[in-house]
Parts: structure tokens; C-alpha cells; sequence
């Protein structure tokens, strides 16, 4: 069954949030995982992009934006809307950034929900929070201090 991991930053910034994902999918992908990253959108999908590029000088994480491309060779790849061919093709980590829970997330051995202090943020990933609890999948939550975002 899908283990669900809550990362509960103490900041309001989107832009600490994504940023926090790009570590995750960073960690992962050091130990050979694979990576979805489910935004909401095409513009989230390419902010992300770009930040993976950039969040850190000393880092690479090779990785691509959701394409009809039926290439599977990138362990990490970023997706929006229903994710047509890019989830299904992984199984590792998803990193949920969307405003809801996608409903391809089970196939994921994890997923990860990042809580950041921003309203609409904390009312959409509590009732992410809620649908996981219902249904009875494993949570677990983890308090990010600042030094840790």
C-alpha cells in the first residue's frame, strides 16, 4: 500500500515549497528512485523545470517535462493535468505539488505532500490529508524547521 509522507515547512513562500520538492526529488534520485513530480499546470511543471536546474550550484538532477514523447529514459519526470503518459511510467516517488490528490497516485510505492503556510496551500494538502486518512493509507508527518527548508 502507498506510504504518504507530509513535509510541513514553517514558511508561506510557494517558491520555499517548490524548492523543497526539488531536495526531495534531489534525495530520491541519488538513490536511484523514480520520480513523478504532479504539478497543476504547464506553468508550474516549467517553473519546476527550471528550478531543478538551479536550486542549488553543486547539484544535478537530470529530468524532463511531461512530453507525448514515449521516452522513459529520465528517472525524474515532471507532469500536470492527468499526466497521460509520464506517471504510468514510474512507480517510485510522486511529489504531489497540485491543489488535489491525482487520481493515478496509488500506482507510487510513496507520495509526498509539501505543506507550506500559505492559506490556499494548507486548505488544499488538508484535505489531500483528509482523502488519505479516509481511504486508510499509512501517513506520516514531518516538521521542517528552517534551517531544514
Amino acid at each position: 500500500m502507498t506510504k504518504v509522507d507530509f513535509y510541513i515547512l514553517p514558511t508561506d513562500s510557494i517558491e520555499d515549497r517548490h524548492r523543497y520538492a526539488c531536495r526531495l526529488a534531489e534525495k530520491a534520485y541519488r538513490l536511484g528512485h523514480q520520480i513523478y513530480i504532479h504539478s497543476d499546470d504547464n506553468a508550474q511543471a516549467n517553473a519546476i523545470d527550471q528550478l531543478l536546474w538551479s536550486f542549488r550550484p553543486d547539484s544535478f538532477v537530470p529530468h524532463q517535462v511531461e512530453s507525448d514523447s514515449t521516452d522513459s529514459s529520465h528517472q525524474v519526470e515532471i507532469g500536470f493535468a492527468d499526466a497521460k503518459g509520464s506517471a504510468a511510467q514510474h512507480n517510485g516517488l510522486l511529489i504531489n505539488l497540485s491543489n488535489s490528490v491525482p487520481e493515478f497516485f496509488s500506482r507510487f510505492n510513496r507520495v509526498s505532500e509539501i505543506v507550506v503556510q500559505h492559506p490556499d496551500i494548507k486548505e488544499s494538502t488538508r484535505a489531500n490529508y483528509r482523502f488519505y486518512r479516509d481511504r486508510g493509507y499509512a501517513l506520516q508527518t514531518h516538521t521542517i524547521n528552517q534551517a531544514d527548508s
